[in-house]
């Protein structure tokens, strides 16, 4: 007699011994797409790869051509309240990439090129333009950014040999409180340094001292840092501070010491720093406006 377990258990193995070799042969029977691998073409692939080189090195041959245009042609003939031209225009260009791709390519490229490769092209072209222009605008292709002050401006008051600087309010506020009088006692001095990303040099600097009604004209001083540019970082101010940064890089800055007069009146001077740069291809232009106020003594106030 046969156990029923064992003929039960016997009949299991023998159907899936014939359920796998039936998988085996069809696995065998089936192609590389009925296994989800897509047919590779060596040759087709290689053209491939060939046309999609021959289409980046011609984006970037055509954005560096647009590049140049827009800087040696489209900018000295822009004013600089028109510069957004400056980048709409060459960016607009790029809808020409696939008809230059027709013109210029051969036809065993073109029938590679898709949607997808002019998706990439704009995005190849854009960003090779905007690092190519910002290269050409700035040292030593262009400058179009005139001299910017150095770090910091102060107003210091000479008296009796002795040099003090104004409190700083904010970044365009100098204050000095008198003790006493009307008038400050001794001669102030406005200190700043301009920086330039060429020459500094190379720029025409006007500053005008305003007070009331009136407006003075102030050439800078030349032999005042050369006498106390090594003791100008000593000085405190008149609330025992630290002096402030004015040349943070001495052998790079352009020093300017402009003195505005022997006892200045209370009130609200007005300092007007304009400069002038004749940059490539524009002219460059900056302007500062600080206010140097001298408060009463804090008993008057009262």
């Amino acid at each position: 007699m046969v156990d029923l377990k064992t003929a039960m258990a016997a009949a299991q193995a023998e159907r899936m011994k014939r359920d796998g070799a039936k998988n085996a042969e069809k696995k065998k029977r089936r192609s590389g797409a009925d296994l989800g691998i897509e047919p590779f073409d060596p040759v087709k692939h290689h053209g491939k790869e060939r046309a999609d080189t021959a289409s980046m090195w011609l984006v970037i041959f055509y954005s560096f051509i647009v590049t140049m245009m827009m800087r040696y042609i489209l900018m000295p003939s822009t004013t600089l309240d028109k510069t957004d031209v400056l980048y709409i225009l060459p960016l607009t260009m790029m809808i020409l990439i696939p008809q230059i791709h027709r013109m210029v390519m051969p036809e065993r490229f073109k029938e590679h090129y898709t949607k997808g490769t002019w998706f990439r092209a704009f995005f190849l072209y854009t960003f090779t333009f905007l690092s190519l222009s910002f290269l050409v605008v700035n040292p030593p292709f262009g400058d179009i950014v005139a001299p910017q002050l150095a770090d910091e401006w102060a107003v210091v008051i000479e008296h009796d040999g002795n040099y003090t600087f104004a409190d700083k309010v904010n970044g365009v506020t100098n204050e000095w409180t008198l003790e006493e009088g009307e008038y400050v006692v001794g001669g102030a001095w406005v200190l700043f340094g301009l920086a330039d990303n060429v020459d500094d040099t190379g720029a025409n600097v006007t500053v005008v001292h305003q007070f009331q009604n009136t407006a003075t004209t102030i050439d800078s001083n030349a032999t005042f840092w050369e006498e106390h540019g090594t003791d100008v970082g000593t000085w405190r101010t008149a609330n025992n501070k630290s002096a402030p940064i004015l040349l943070p890089h001495a052998d790079l800055d352009l020093p300017f010491a402009i003195f505005l007069g022997e006892g200045l009146a209370v009130g609200d001077h007005t300092i007007v720093v304009e400069i002038v740069e004749q940059g490539d291809p524009w002219e460059n232009t900056r302007t500062y406006t600080w206010t140097f106020a001298v408060n009463p003594p804090e008993a008057s106030i009262e």
